[in-house]
């Protein structure tokens, strides 16, 4: 876990220096599957459910699952990039959004409460505590700060497979679910937007925008739950939680 992990919080980190203006979102593809691949990984979401590509380059009002393609970011734009990283029998999950260029104040609000809400999840991720908890934790930050919560898609357990139990939504009350023990490794990923938390899926049968046409932000981590503070394994920021 520890290792794959740190893949995707590397390549996350290397393609950080990739996001500019006349990019294109397949050739932050090219790039990523290549780096999981020199650094021992596999990329995990190439072919998973019959996904077509290696990660997830969603701009704008894309929520989550766009697929790269020759479209070109411009200055304004903001694109989550979200990847998975397969390897020795273990899943790693991480996930940042980023501004093309120079965007507005309201926009920088928001990829900067969302990746709050990561980290007051991640700081919820504690033994003993119930997985809503954590689900809380981000839905009252980015409620109180005026954006909504993404409800159709939510964060989940990640071990010997990319999806596994438990579910954890980012909305609900605190104190249900089942309750954190040591040793679980949860893939925590607030979804976060400006407008209403409705969403549509695209024409490709992946692609997740909002209804409303607003933008939306993605921020994602691995956590390990331990004895004491949560241990990340994936540093797709450069934040550090522990």
């Amino acid at each position: 876990m520890a290792k794959a992990g740190s893949i995707v919080g590397e390549v996350l980190e290397s393609i950080k220096g990739m996001i500019q203006t006349g990019i294109t979102t397949k050739e932050i593809e090219v790039f990523a599957e290549g780096r999981i691949k020199a650094l021992g990984g596999k990329p995990a979401f190439k072919g998973y459910r019959g996904y077509p590509a290696s990660i997830c380059t969603s701009v704008n009002d894309e929520v989550v699952h766009g697929i790269p393609s020759s479209r070109k970011l411009k200055d304004g734009d903001i694109i989550s990039v979200d990847l998975g990283v397969y390897c020795d029998g273990f899943y790693g999950d991480g996930a940042f959004t980023a501004p093309v260029g120079k965007i507005d104040n309201e926009t920088a609000a928001l990829l900067r409460i969302t990746e709050e809400a990561l980290t007051l999840g991640i700081e919820n991720a504690v033994e003993g505590k119930r997985i809503s908890d954590i689900s809380h934790a981000i839905q009252s930050h980015a409620e109180k700060n005026g954006f909504s919560v993404v409800r159709t898609f939510v964060g989940h357990g990640i071990g010997r497979e990319l999806h596994e139990e438990p579910q954890i939504p980012n909305y609900g009350p605190p104190g249900k679910g089942p309750r954190l023990k040591k040793g679980m490794t949860l893939a925590i990923e607030p979804m976060v937007n400006f407008g209403a938390y409705e969403v549509k899926i695209l024409g490709d049968g992946w692609t997740a925008v909002t209804t409303d046409g607003k933008k939306s932000a993605h921020f994602e981590h691995t956590v390990l739950v331990t004895s004491g503070r949560p241990k990340i394994l994936t540093k797709a920021s450069r934040k550090t939680y522990n």
